[in-house]
């Protein structure tokens, strides 16, 4: 790991991929970076009819994720100041994969390919993995309405298909970490001892060479 510590939290809907990036921001006093969601004004009809809406739902978040992306590069990370997200636009590839068709995916990796090729990857990656019970139980309680309509077998099949992406990610990327915790045995937001325990992990990672600023 080199440079200007950039971290992701990454994870499924409802993991709490928001709450741990606070934390950890608070914790180092790094750039907090918050995707946005609630802007997107296609979300709510993705979630009641997915073939309808992808392409355009996925379209705007491709376009406001690159835009976050490249004014937190020229605004902190080129000014050596740290910054946690609590994503990364490699999640738009997970998202598309599953939702688009396959000539609305082949021009959308094109798009993408173009807006990222020289946009910075996180030198960590916090994985967040919990099972559907649990992810179903945090959506529930934040209560988003945008989210009310979220078919339980579409979260399912997300949480594996990021299972499959982290995977990929690693033999793409092997000289960046990817650390994983358990939602499940996990309640950072509850229990401080394991906010501690997962800030600990991150501390040995970011002592072995990426600088604090």
């Amino acid at each position: 790991m080199k440079g200007v510590p950039f971290i992701t939290v990454e994870g499924p809907i409802g993991v709490g991929k928001t709450s741990l990036a606070k934390a950890i921001s608070d914790h180092y006093r790094y750039q907090l970076l918050k995707e946005i969601v609630d802007e997107n004004p296609f979300l709510g009809k993705f979630y009641e009819n997915i073939d309808e809406w992808s392409f355009q739902t996925e379209m705007f978040f491709l376009c406001n994720r690159y835009k976050q992306l490249e004014e937190i590069n020229s605004d902190y990370l080129q000014r050596d100041q740290a910054v946690v997200a609590d994503y990364h636009i490699y999640k738009n590839l997970i998202f598309a994969k599953r939702t688009l068709k396959d000539e609305q995916y082949t021009k959308y990796i094109q798009i993408y390919d173009i807006l990222t090729s020289d946009m910075p990857k996180p030198n960590i990656i916090l994985y967040l993995s919990a099972s559907l019970d649990t992810l179903l139980e945090r959506i529930s309680l934040r209560g988003r309405d945008i989210e009310k309509n979220i078919d339980p077998s579409y979260l399912e099949q997300l949480s594996a298909d990021y299972e499959t992406a982290m995977s990929q990610w690693e033999q793409i990327n092997p000289e960046i970490p990817i650390l994983r915790f358990n939602g499940d045995e996990l309640d950072f937001v509850h229990r401080p001892e394991d906010l501690t325990y997962i800030l600990k992990r991150l501390d040995d990672y970011l002592l072995k060479g990426v600088s604090h600023t």
